[in-house]
């Protein structure tokens, strides 16, 4: 085990900031999990406390982690999108606006594509309304960076995120008009090896994506893999060796040259299922055939529904329901999402290959085998983002001159199988819950 060059790898998660130091091996030296409230003030509002979340947790969750340490490098991912305005000490004026807020929403338009500009610039405008003599209008990456010491850069891959905003080079001038803001109220951004700072001797290097990262480090590399991420978001990405475009998913390239990712991200994941089981307590062991249908959409869907507005159904509930058999339903429909999603692509699927906490619950896991009838293989290290973070900090401290040769740092250590009787009754509650899906 090398440990020569120990980089540090943050991950702004939705309820919490990872952390992880790990080895040039990849292996882990130590671990911190920093949670943040989500405030939710209406039914589509999502936001953050954006100093508590992307500022303090992010500089708390680098002082334990690196404790005793001596990391030569950090990198902090985040989700996307996410905006808040700050002062010149780049501290937040308005909350931190998450994925998914109705304050990114804008008439016209259009849905279902992963660049899709309109949410952030509906952030934009709303956060320039709120303080419209802020310094600068940042996303979570552009905060944390500033926070450990660097200035509020971000790095290109985040930037892209929202094209046609940024479109490779440079801030739209014109889109941003359209918000009453300047360029140089943006981040800076820099290329993925590029230091933007330093903090007690450790390069900063410019952020990533949190999802990017897991994928890079999952080892989900062979056509016929299904990447599912198990955090607060859902995702699920079906590996292929074409280019394919199915209607309400996205695709984007695989870090791997010649591979490619069909899927998206859904509401169904742990923001549905924390707010499922603690409303039910574990209650008595459901059986297979006696289970309702809860279509999971407490605040709307992405892919491949793209309704920010559906709600959640639990259909078929009777008084011979327990509390064991809801919350069984909560995890199948979970599964079933990743089902719906296998389906539409129309690609073979092998295997799941798990990351994220939620492969820390065993109901989850397993509803998910069952859910789709695969295998699922889960990750050695749940903290994917944390971790593929941690990576990219290498690539900014010059340690590595690819972001794709993290592969080498995927592990697995145990693989889940479907129950023969809980996949066959599964069948019939999927068509139910298509049905219920597509009305």
């Amino acid at each position: 085990m090398g440990d020569g060059n120990v980089t540090v790898g943050l991950d702004i998660g939705t309820t919490s900031v990872k952390g992880l130091a790990v080895d040039d091996d990849g292996h882990v030296l130590a671990q911190v999990r920093v949670p943040h409230p989500i405030g939710i003030p209406a039914p589509d509002r999502f936001e953050h406390d954006a100093n508590q979340a992307w500022r303090d947790g992010v500089r708390q969750a680098w002082r334990e982690v690196s404790a005793g340490i001596d990391p030569v490098a950090v990198n902090v991912v985040a989700m996307i999108p996410s905006l808040t305005a700050v002062d010149a000490r780049g501290h937040a004026l308005t909350p931190g606006l998450l994925y998914g807020d109705e304050r990114g929403r804008r008439a016209g338009r259009p849905t279902g594509a992963p660049g899709d500009v309109g949410e952030l610039l509906g952030f934009l405008g709303w956060c320039h309304e709120q303080a419209p003599d802020a310094a600068g209008f940042w996303p979570a990456q552009a905060v944390a960076n500033h926070a450990l010491g660097g200035d509020g850069a971000m790095d290109s891959i985040s930037a892209m995120s929202a094209y046609p905003l940024f479109d490779g080079q440079r801030w739209d001038e014109a889109l941003l008009a359209d918000a009453g803001v300047t360029a140089d109220r943006l981040p800076r951004v820099v290329n993925g090896d590029t230091p933007i700072g330093e903090i007690a001797g450790a390069v900063i290097g410019p952020g990533g994506i949190d999802a990017f990262a897991e994928q890079l480090v999952a080892g989900a590399e062979a056509p016929g893999d299904v990447l599912v991420i198990c955090g607060t978001t859902l995702i699920t990405w079906i590996v292929t060796d074409e280019w394919v475009e199915v209607p309400g998913l996205w695709t984007i390239p695989h870090s791997t040259p010649g591979l490619t990712l069909v899927g998206g991200p859904s509401n169904a994941g742990g923001l549905f299922l924390n707010w499922a089981t603690h409303l039910l307590a574990r209650g008595d062991d459901p059986v297979p055939e006696r289970v309702p249908v809860w279509s999971p959409y407490v605040r709307g869907e992405r892919t491949p529904l793209h309704d920010p507005d559906r709600r959640a159904v639990l259909d078929g509930l009777d008084l011979t329901h327990g509390s064991g058999a809801l919350r069984r339903a909560a995890f199948e429909a979970a599964g079933f999402v990743v089902r719906h999603h296998l389906d539409l692509s129309g690609l073979p699927a092998n295997r799941l290959v798990l990351t994220g906490g939620g492969t820390r619950v065993p109901e989850w896991v397993q509803a998910l085998a069952d859910g789709t009838g695969l295998p699922a293989d889960l990750v050695a290290v749940p903290e994917g983002g944390a971790l593929g973070s941690a990576f990219f900090a290498r690539v900014a401290a010059g340690l590595e001159t690819d972001a794709t040769a993290a592969r080498r740092w995927a592990r697995t250590d145990r693989r889940v199988e479907p129950d023969p009787a809980w996949a066959d009754a599964c069948a019939p509650r999927y068509q139910r819950f298509r049905e219920l899906a597509d009305a």
